[in-house]
């Protein structure tokens, strides 16, 4: 049962999780914390962090890791089938429809008002992972890290895959 429910886990989001990998974490996460209640709200921020920091997609990561500690190798394989399963079968049944309309405006229309919905679930993630921080580390350490953040992403232009190990290098010292 633990493999059937790990391919759900990452299946479902990859088939409703339109936008993208960034647009199903949030998805994921409901699977992985909430619904099966794997890993706490905590423990799946470091799994995203970690999974920002290495090359490659996100998503495919995510599940090969948790899939792996939840059900070893074949959990991992199980995770990872399951993330890419839909899109490569979306991309084989849907490619002729949609190079037939690519340049339709019900397309264009329909992308334009997804965004506003993968932009309010990440934005309700990301407080989430800013409220777990401040009940897990306090105001300032959080505080520091979001600045920091803001400042070598925004300001300073730095790669974010940078920022993440040096949020994992401090979080691995100072927390």
């Amino acid at each position: 049962m633990t493999f059937w429910h790990i391919f759900l886990a990452f299946f479902i989001p990859g088939i409703v999780g339109y936008g993208g990998g960034p647009a199903s974490i949030p998805l994921v996460e409901n699977e992985v914390v909430d619904r099966y209640e794997w890993m706490s709200t905590e423990e799946f921020s470091e799994v995203l962090a970690l999974a920002n920091a290495l090359p490659g997609p996100i998503a495919t990561k995510m599940a090969g890791f948790i899939g792996f500690d939840q059900g070893g190798w074949f959990g991992a394989v199980v995770g990872i089938f399951a993330s890419v399963a839909p899109s490569l079968l979306l991309m084989i049944l849907l490619l002729k429809l949609l190079l037939k309309y690519k340049d339709s405006q019900n397309v264009k229309w329909m992308t334009i008002l997804v965004r506003p919905t993968i932009a309010v679930l990440l934005g309700i993630m990301a407080y989430q992972f800013f409220f777990s921080s401040y009940e897990n580390s306090g105001w300032l350490q959080s505080l520091l890290l979001v600045g920091a953040s803001y400042l070598f992403l925004v300001r300073l232009k730095i790669h974010p895959a940078f920022v993440i190990v040096g949020a994992l290098t401090y979080g691995g010292i100072f927390l």
